[in-house]
């Protein structure tokens, strides 16, 4: 979220809560508020476990909440107190409000020529709509999201709702506050039940031409890249980069902070759990694999009963020849009932031992 007015570290010290010792220099204004995954130059953000601290002080961000003292490079200034995340909220609360809304469509909402809006359509604060879009009843368009031009959106699809974004507590689950927005380019196709949440701090965007079937959920901060196809039931978790032109199956899972090289195909009821760095690459299965190596897998594992029974076989055949070669050396056997239909005698079964 970038601030309309800088803070100076007096204003921003005067909006938390709790004691912060300021380490390295002030000079410079706070231009933005975000989280780690979309912090600029100028930006505060927050940091309170230590698998973070490199990645933080390797970020973009100038301003940094954080529980200890650790080296820090002289272009940030580091913000120590007992509790970041809740140092981090007492600042996004003074900027982000809820404003309840008693009517459909708000009347900041900027609605393009020719855009169709149907009945029992809800259309939040801020909001933007470009032209000859179409959105169908029951749609519901939360405050500040951003829609180009010729998009369709069908009912019971949600855009811009708040991100699944909470840390776990001693007491229970703390929500991290969402103050970004959802932005969809032109030309894109929302289907029925499709819920795209807002960034955190940032955009989650849908890039121009992509098309969403019923019931796809998209992550806060995630970026789908231009002419992309979500079959029905499909997720992408927060903060994921899928570049153009990728498939998604329905069904099939994609997990977070991961990147999606272009031309990447997910095929039905798989899942995806490491970026993908080489262009035009399929994966099924779970997790995600060559789709002809899985297969074959496949293959193999459905011919396991047959395998075991052979084994069995081979097994009882060996048992029966055990147990007759026995009575013989005990004198016990009667050659007359010797049964050769396994095709050894026993002079054959004692070369093999």
């Amino acid at each position: 979220m970038n601030l309309s007015t800088p803070l100076t570290i007096s204003d921003l010290l005067s909006l938390i809560k709790q004691s912060v010792t300021v380490k390295g220099m002030v000079d410079f204004p706070i231009t933005g508020i975000n989280e780690i995954h979309s912090v600029h130059k100028g930006d505060l953000s927050f940091v309170d476990h230590k698998k973070y601290y490199e990645r933080m002080m390797q970020s973009q961000a100038t301003f940094i909440l954080i529980n200890q003292e650790i080296p820090f490079p002289e272009d940030k200034v580091l913000l120590i107190c007992e509790d970041p995340l809740m140092a981090y909220l007492d600042v996004v609360n003074n900027f982000v409000s809820f404003t309840p809304q008693n009517t459909a469509i708000h009347p900041t909402a900027k609605i393009g020529k020719g855009t169709i809006i149907q009945p029992n359509v809800f259309i939040g604060e801020n909001v933007v709509i470009g032209e000859d879009c179409v959105i169908h009843s029951n749609v519901s368009i939360y405050a500040n999201s951003v829609i180009g031009n010729r998009v369709t959106i069908h009912s019971m699809a949600v855009i811009g709702a708040d991100a699944c974004y909470f840390q776990k507590r001693p007491d229970g689950w703390m929500k991290l506050i969402s103050c970004g927005r959802t932005v969809i380019d032109d030309d894109v196709e929302v289907a029925c039940g499709v819920c795209i949440d807002r960034g955190v701090s940032g955009d989650t965007y849908i890039g121009k031409g992509t098309i969403f079937d019923n019931l796809v959920q998209i992550g806060h901060d995630t970026h789908i890249g231009k002419n992309c196809l979500l079959g029905a039931q499909s997720a992408v978790a927060g903060c994921t980069y899928v570049s153009d032109n990728c498939t998604i199956w329905a069904k099939s899972a994609v997990n977070k902070d991961i990147y999606l090289a272009p031309n990447t195909v997910v095929l039905a009821f798989s899942a995806l759990d490491k970026s993908v760095e080489k262009e035009g690459c399929s994966f099924f299965g779970i997790p995600g694999q060559d789709p002809r190596s899985k297969w074959k897998e496949q293959i193999y594992i459905k011919q396991i009963p047959e395998l075991l029974a052979e084994i069995k076989e081979i097994k009882d055949k060996v048992a029966d020849l055990e147990s007759k070669k026995k009575k013989k050396m005990d004198g016990n056997y009667d050659n007359s009932s010797y049964d050769n239909s396994y095709g050894l005698s026993f002079d054959d079964f004692n070369d093999r031992k």
